[in-house]
């Protein structure tokens, strides 16, 4: 499972015109389940998420947790982060199929909504529109299969 993880100061996620989703400061997370992520990987990611501290402290240091700065998420599906770049025409066969991602990015929405943050999602398979701004900027990208356990 891979995540690009955004520190944003505000961010909307819409599709056909209508807000899917929208947060103030915290983290907007595209989300990439592959052929063969499970639960682990889900739990493995929203841990990371949750614990990343990129957030200023009082002392201008990123040494704060989300929770730590009342911070949102903002959550939605992003098959092509799966995508073989090999040839010019990516080939995405090694994202999940559709019903498997469908199951596992639930499973990461009902986890992150356990926690105490405000979580917020786009929708499954929809062609959507990402407005946001970027804070500092901070991207990270995670990849459940890379942390060695």
């Amino acid at each position: 499972m891979r995540a690009i993880v955004q520190r944003v100061m505000q961010a909307e996620v819409t599709a056909d015109g209508r807000s899917l989703g929208k947060i103030g400061q915290g983290f907007v997370i595209l989300l990439g389940v592959g052929r063969g992520d499970t639960e682990a990987d889900a739990d493995y990611i929203l841990d990371r998420v949750i614990g990343l501290r990129v957030f200023a402290d009082a002392a201008g240091k990123m040494n704060l947790a989300l929770g730590a700065v009342g911070g949102s998420l903002l959550i939605f599906s992003q098959f092509t982060l799966h995508a073989d770049t090999s040839q010019r025409r990516p080939s995405f066969t090694g994202a999940a199929p559709p019903d498997e991602a469908l199951r596992l990015y639930d499973y990461l929405l009902s986890r992150a909504r356990l926690r105490d943050v405000t979580v917020e999602s786009g929708k499954f398979g929809a062609e959507m529109q990402l407005h946001l701004v970027n804070d500092g900027p901070v991207t990270i990208i995670l990849d459940s299969r890379l942390h060695g356990g």
